[in-house]
């Protein structure tokens, strides 16, 4: 799956059940509920974007290369993710609650599609994984 389609397809999941979400709960959220649920949903589906990018990125380089993509994307990724949440909670007066459970809930969905996706392509190995 390449990075393109790849990303298409957690955005439309990530839209449509963030969606079905807020209209569910429509008369409970504050709009500053909205807002902390479509910014913890945004930074999960980059963070899932932006590693599924260095897995596709590192798939046919040395095994060298790979580790030091991984887990050297694994820790800006994570320091991003820090700095997010901190600007978010102290400077944009996000909701915590609505932040953080959003963040969780789709990082952890995410990371289960992005093993699977990864697990698959792996299993396959004359097709690989497509950088484009």
């Amino acid at each position: 799956m390449s990075v393109a389609r790849y990303t298409a397809t957690v955005a439309i999941v990530v839209a449509s059940s963030l969606g079905a979400v807020v209209l569910a709960l429509r008369d409970r959220l504050a709009a500053a509920d909205v807002t902390a649920l479509v910014v913890g949903a945004a930074l999960a589906l980059a963070h899932s974007v932006a590693a599924y990018g260095l897995v596709s990125w590192s798939a046919e380089r040395s095994t060298a290369a790979f580790f030091r993509a991984i887990l050297g994307g694994m820790l800006a990724r994570m320091t991003f993710m820090l700095a997010a949440v901190v600007v978010g909670i102290l400077f944009l007066d996000l909701p915590r609650l609505p932040l953080v459970f959003s963040l969780l809930a789709y990082f952890v969905a995410l990371l289960v599609f992005e093993v699977a996706v990864v697990a698959r392509l792996v299993s396959q190995p004359a097709r690989g994984i497509e950088a484009t």
